[in-house]
């Protein structure tokens, strides 16, 4: 049973017998290592990674916000669950699409939905246009 897998990071509290999993069985850690949202946690053993990420475009001179997404492994010690912030490791290829296992969960996200900014943004334009007509009307109630 290996406790330090390279990394500072905490191991968990929680014992598995998993042989894929990088504190617990066979598995070395290696390579890049990214931070990103759980969006899928529907197969076994395994979650959905995503993550934003800048490129560039030269010819328009902006950058553009794209979306990576990889499958990881999720060992039972971890347990990662969907909408959590958690940080994927590179292995060996564990499976097809599987080159990455979890290592830590970082946090819980707060899923903010389109829906509710597009109505937090109308109920400012409403607050700002009542404003305005009010001070028109001081205005008008001054001058005349």
């Amino acid at each position: 049973m290996k406790q330090n897998i390279g990394i500072s990071v905490t191991a968990p509290s929680t014992a598995c017998t998993d042989r894929n999993c990088p504190f617990h069985g066979d598995v070395r850690v290696h390579g890049r290592q990214f931070v990103g949202k759980v969006i899928s946690d529907k197969m076994t053993k395994t979650v959905t990674v995503q993550w934003e990420r800048r490129k560039y475009w030269p010819k328009y001179e902006r950058t553009e916000m794209l979306l990576s997404s990889v499958k990881a492994h999720n060992p039972p010690c971890v347990n990662a669950k969907t909408n959590q912030i958690v940080r994927i490791m590179e292995t060996r290829p564990l499976s097809k699409t599987k080159n990455f296992a979890v290592v830590q969960i970082i946090g819980e996200h707060q899923a903010v939905h389109g829906e509710d900014m597009t109505v937090k943004k109308i109920e400012e334009k409403k607050g700002k246009e009542t404003k305005k007509e009010v001070k028109k009307e001081t205005k008008k109630d001054s001058e005349g």
